[in-house]
Order: structure tokens, then C-alpha cells, then sequence
């Protein structure tokens, strides 16, 4: 009970974050959950709890959404849903915190991961990477807010339609592990406060917009999912028996 209700409150935090800043919350989240769920449970529940907060965040500011790239990137993403839904099922789903880990530490330190990731323009190819990666790694990072920022310049106009992309994203991520047979049941009363607190994150940030500089949050967020990334990988290597 005290795991659900600690994991709760993180993810009230991180939701209240991503809506600030249109970036972070859902990786530092992930970055948490392998600390409080088994590895099969933490793309899921991600799943849920992030469909949530980013369909919730996007509800909140829905006059401010821009509807062209997002039909594109619907198309992409639906093709990335199928294709990385059926690859999912040949990978070793206990190695998923590592993935994880592994992928933070890329967008943080390699500037050549970055380069190649982001010379991905069209809204079209957006969709379809950040449904593939999401099936993988659950929260695949700010690629959508990075494009969006090089063609629109109003804030909210940016942070509610890749909200409303990353609903698309999670909803996807979700019917993959539907057909995978993962029992969301098994976790519906944590589902449930995490839906909760997810949607009260995104009401919160969603009012301190107006009047909070997030630019030290920017600052402060690749340290701390540096050390996350670390203490992951260390954690699965462990479990595995790689320093045996």
C-alpha cells in the first residue's frame, strides 16, 4: 500500500512537471517504476497512468491544439503500433528496465543518437518511431515536442497537441499489451490513483503555466534521469547475474 501510494505521488509530480514543461515527466516516472513493479507490469501501467496524464493535459487546453500534424502523426503511429507489436514478442520482457536505462542514458549522452533520432521531420515519422520505441522502452522521449518547437512558437499550441500525440502514443502502447495478454486487472486499484493523481498533476501544471519559469526545471531534469538510467541499469544487471 505504501509502494502505490509513493508511486502515486511521483507520478501526481511528474504529470504536474510535464505540463509546466511539455517534457520529462513521463521518463522520470519510468525511471521510478521498476523500483515499485515487476518488469512485465512497468510498460503497462505506464501505459495507463500516461494516457491520462497527457489526455488530461490536452482536455485542459483543448482550444489550443493544431490539428494538421496531428493527423499525421496518427497514420505514422498505427504503423508503428503494428510493426513494434509484433517484435515485442520475440524480446525478453524482464529486460525492459534495462532498455529503459540504456535508452535514457542515449538521449542524455550521445549527441550522435540525438543527431540521427531527430532528423526525423515529418510528423508522419514522428508517429511511427514514438509508438515503436514506446512498445519498447515506454516512454520514448520528446522527439514530437522537438518538431513541433521548430514550426510553432506558442507554448500551449506546442505542450497540448503533443499531449494529445502522446495519447495516441500510449493508447497504442496499450492495445499491444492487451493483445499480449497482460492482466490489467491484477492492478486496478493502482491504476485507478494513478489515473487520479496523474489527471490532478496535469490540472496543477497546467495552472502554474501561466506564472512558473520552468527553465531550471530544463536544467535539473537530464542529471536526475542520468542518475535514474544508472541506478536502473546497475539494479537489472544485478538481478540477472551479469557481476556473478
Amino acid at each position: 500500500m505504501l509502494n502505490d501510494f509513493l508511486l502515486g505521488l511521483i507520478n501526481l509530480i511528474t504529470s504536474a512537471l510535464t505540463a509546466i514543461t511539455g517534457v520529462g515527466g513521463g521518463m522520470i516516472l519510468i525511471g521510478f517504476m521498476p523500483f515499485f513493479l515487476p518488469s512485465i507490469a512497468i510498460i503497462p501501467v505506464h501505459g495507463i497512468t500516461q494516457l491520462a496524464s497527457n489526455a488530461s493535459r490536452a482536455w485542459f487546453r483543448r482550444r489550443d491544439i493544431i490539428w494538421q500534424p496531428f493527423k499525421q502523426f496518427v497514420i505514422g503511429s498505427i504503423l508503428g503500433m503494428v510493426l513494434f507489436g509484433v517484435l515485442i514478442r520475440f524480446v525478453k520482457l524482464d529486460l525492459i528496465p534495462l532498455f529503459i536505462g540504456i535508452y535514457i542514458l542515449l538521449l542524455q549522452w550521445s549527441a550522435i543518437f540525438n543527431r540521427l533520432i531527430r532528423r526525423f521531420e515529418s510528423f508522419f515519422l514522428v508517429g511511427f518511431l514514438q509508438t515503436g520505441l514506446g512498445v519498447f522502452v515506454g516512454t520514448p522521449g520528446p522527439l514530437n515536442i522537438a518538431v513541433l518547437n521548430k514550426h510553432y512558437t506558442d507554448t500551449h499550441q506546442v505542450v497540448t497537441t503533443g499531449a494529445l500525440m502522446m495519447t495516441v502514443v500510449h493508447g497504442a502502447k496499450i492495445l499491444v499489451y492487451v493483445t499480449l495478454g497482460f492482466a490489467f486487472l491484477d492492478y486496478w486499484r493502482l491504476l485507478i490513483f494513478m489515473v487520479v493523481m496523474a489527471t490532478v498533476g496535469s490540472w496543477i501544471g497546467t495552472k502554474l503555466r501561466h506564472q512558473f519559469s520552468a527553465n531550471w526545471l530544463k536544467k535539473i531534469l537530464p542529471y536526475l534521469l542520468i542518475l535514474l538510467a544508472l541506478k536502473l541499469i546497475v539494479a537489472i544487471m544485478i538481478e540477472q547475474g551479469f557481476f556473478a
